[in-house]
Order: C-alpha cells, then sequence, then structure tokens
C-alpha cells in the first residue's frame, strides 16, 4: 500500500492524541502538569505531526495524486491542506499557552487549545484514513514502490532538518504515556 508510511504515522500521532486527551482530564480536575509532558506534546505536535508527517504528505502524497488526475485547488487535496494550517495553527497556540500555563498556572487556554486540538487532528486523520488514503490507494495503484520511496525520502530530510529521528519521536510517544501514567 503507497499509504502504509503514512498510516503508521497516524498510529504514532493517535497514540500521542491519547496522552493529550489524559492531559486535558487532568487538567481540568486540577492537576498539576509538568514540563516533562507539555514539552514533548508540543513538539510533536509542531515537528512530527507538521513538519515531517504533513510533509511527507504535501511533498510526495499530493504530488502523486496531482498527476493521478486529483486536482490540488478543490476536492480533498484542497480541504487536507487547509487542514493542515488549521492543525499548524492550533499546534501555535498550544506552544503559547503551554508556556504561558507553566509560567502562571493558568490552564483555560491550554485546555481549549488541547482540546481544539485534540478534536481537529482526530477528525482530521478520519477523513485521511477512511477517504484519501483509500482515493490514494485506488489512484496510485502500480505505484507503490515509487510512493513509498518517496515518503521516506521525505520523511528522512525532514528528520534530519529537525535533528532527530523517527525512533527519537517513537521513544517519546512511549515516555509520554509512561509519564502521564506516573499522573494519574
Amino acid at each position: 500500500m503507497s499509504t502504509e508510511s503514512l498510516r503508521k504515522d497516524h498510529l504514532l500521532i493517535e497514540k500521542v492524541l491519547k496522552s493529550m486527551q489524559v492531559t486535558l482530564e487532568l487538567l481540568r480536575s486540577g492537576k498539576k502538569i509538568p514540563e516533562s509532558i507539555l514539552v514533548p506534546v508540543v513538539d510533536f505536535s509542531k515537528n512530527f505531526t507538521d513538519v515531517c508527517h504533513h510533509g511527507k504528505e504535501e511533498e510526495s502524497l499530493f504530488p502523486a495524486l496531482e498527476r493521478a488526475g486529483m486536482p490540488r485547488h478543490m476536492g480533498p487535496i484542497a480541504v487536507m491542506l487547509m487542514e493542515h494550517q488549521v492543525t499548524k495553527q492550533i499546534a501555535q497556540r498550544m506552544d503559547v499557552s503551554s508556556k504561558e500555563y507553566l509560567r502562571s498556572g493558568s490552564s483555560e487556554q491550554l485546555v481549549r487549545d488541547i482540546s481544539d486540538y485534540i478534536e481537529h487532528v482526530s477528525a482530521h486523520l478520519w477523513k485521511e484514513n477512511n477517504r484519501l488514503f483509500v482515493m490514494a490507494e485506488m489512484r496510485l495503484q502500480g505505484l507503490t514502490e515509487e510512493i513509498t520511496a518517496q515518503l521516506d525520502d521525505v520523511e528522512s530530510k525532514k528528520l534530519i532538518q529537525l535533528g532527530k529521528t523517527r525512533a527519537d519521536y517513537e521513544k517519546m510517544t512511549d515516555d509520554l504515556e509512561q509519564n502521564i501514567s506516573k499522573l494519574n
């Protein structure tokens, strides 16, 4: 499947969304959330999801779909690009509100931003998994090896740009789950 790499990213993103949901519930119940949880959440959201994962879609999958006849400025690709921008904006807000929370202890904006992020990204992943990727598999039949190689190449370049590896983000995700479970 030409979308296998992207689906693996989604599994990692969904793990972080689950950790964010627990963080949100803890914040709402008045529990103090340490920097060791908030910094990785923001890093993952701004860097892995936006830079690496969205970069793979925008620089590899979407151009391949365009070459296969799917228009960029309307339909699924246009919607996904718009939603990527919204994801980036919410992640940037979350970065600011998490820093404010760590400075002042005020959690209202952080709660809104995390909630918005979870809701938006969850819906976005559903659309990609159940709509876009299904269309991509149909349109890109016979190109699996080429698309996979392009996705891997973009991921490698993006991770080098971030100074991290996929293993770093996988470990970050596991550490995040463990750190949150200690707060519960």
